[in-house]
């Protein structure tokens, strides 16, 4: 049996005397849910006793909202595919993506993704849910990947990122020597008139902000710590290759894939508020092993020169 997603409240002073839609409306339930629960088959108990939401609400009384099941779509095949996740509840997801795995599934390529591989786990948990991806990573980018398991946390999700709630950081491995130890890039980003992928700075783009530092900087690479403070698709190797240190084996915006072959970029923490009991939550991922070997190549090479 397919297991629904329900929450439960207890009622508090406050909400004395007030309608159940307000009271909903308050703990962030959007009026397109409260439809969808009137309609697709969800239902609000107050005391194990259902109501609708004109039903008013005294201290004390127990609250709970059984969302309707959600359907996945036909086009999202479900796949037994090897999932690294590193930290799973009731309402989060949270999985280690390998470079090479696309986020969620594309006209070319409808499997594979991890977006497929959630599918896959949810079917086998029997868990009534689609897949919602809070934050997405590129297909050749590692790391870290926040997923809600409902529609509604996903909804809490989205009103956090407005507010910058949901947090990340990455490590990339960047071509050259850096001039600016640290520096904090603000550059819009459009689509590139000539392509349907690649990305650029351009005066009509969209704001995006980018603040870096360096870890460790190579005789002729260095490694970095970014965060991204917009979301903007590449925007952390459009940024890069913006001040002329485009990302190591990122070769659609200039890098070399002398070393690597894909982009040296990797998610290394996410943090967020847990969006049901508002605790702040952080996550790490180690390096992923084919940049710390490109760490470890660049390391001898800089010790031989210092030899010489």
């Amino acid at each position: 049996m397919n297991k629904s997603y329900s929450i439960q409240w207890e009622i508090s002073s406050e909400y004395e005397g007030i309608l159940l839609r307000e009271f909903l409306i308050d703990q962030k339930i959007s009026k397109r849910t409260l439809t969808s629960v009137k309609f697709d088959g969800g239902a609000i108990f107050v005391n194990d006793t259902e109501v609708n939401v004109r039903h008013l609400l005294k201290v004390g009384d127990i609250v709970k909202i059984n969302f309707p099941p959600e359907t996945r779509s036909e086009q999202l095949i479900a796949e037994d595919l090897p999932l690294k996740i590193v930290y799973e509840d009731r309402d989060v997801l949270i999985v280690d993506k390998p470079w090479g795995m696309n986020t969620i599934p594309s006209n070319d390529h409808r499997t594979g993704s991890l977006a497929n591989g959630i599918a896959g786990y949810y079917k086998q948990c029997s868990l009534a849910s689609t897949v919602h991806i809070v934050t997405r990573l590129d297909r050749d980018t590692s790391g870290l990947v926040l997923v809600a398991k409902h529609r509604h946390v996903h909804h809490l999700f989205s009103l956090q990122q407005q507010e910058q709630g949901v947090s990340r950081t990455y490590e990339a491995l960047s071509e050259g020597v850096m001039t600016c130890e640290q520096e904090v890039i603000e550059k819009p980003i459009g689509r590139k008139d000539t392509s349907i992928i690649e990305r650029e700075v351009r005066n009509d783009g969209r704001y995006a902000k980018t603040a870096y530092h360096v870890l460790y900087q190579y005789p002729q690479a260095a490694h970095i710590s970014l965060r991204p403070e917009t979301g903007r698709t590449h925007q952390i190797r459009v940024h890069m290759a913006s001040i002329g240190h485009p990302l190591l084996g990122d070769d659609l915006y200039g890098g070399s894939r002398q070393l690597l072959k894909r982009q040296a970029l990797h998610c290394k923490t996410l943090s967020f508020y847990h969006p049901m009991n508002n605790e702040r939550m952080k996550f790490e991922s180690p390096l992923a092993s084919d940049m710390k070997g490109v760490l470890d190549i660049l390391g001898a090479v800089e010790k031989r020169d210092s030899l010489c």
